[in-house]
């Protein structure tokens, strides 16, 4: 708009597109940050799925991902 002679803030063009469902163009390559799995192999299963402990403070669990 600004070159056209409008004098518009960059606040407002985005709380106007933000109002109508608009958004950008994004320019350039998509990054990719991580590989699809395959090429290492997996931690062993120590505790073979079986996620419910029969009693407290016995099988505990963490997820690295």
């Amino acid at each position: 708009m600004n070159r056209r002679g409008h004098a518009v803030a960059r606040c407002t063009v985005e709380r106007l597109m933000r109002e109508m469902g608009l958004t950008g163009v994004v320019r350039g390559r998509r990054v990719i940050t991580t590989v699809p799995g395959g090429q290492v192999e997996r931690a062993p299963d120590l505790v073979d799925r079986t996620f419910v402990a029969g009693v407290p403070n016995r099988c505990w669990v963490a997820d690295f991902t």
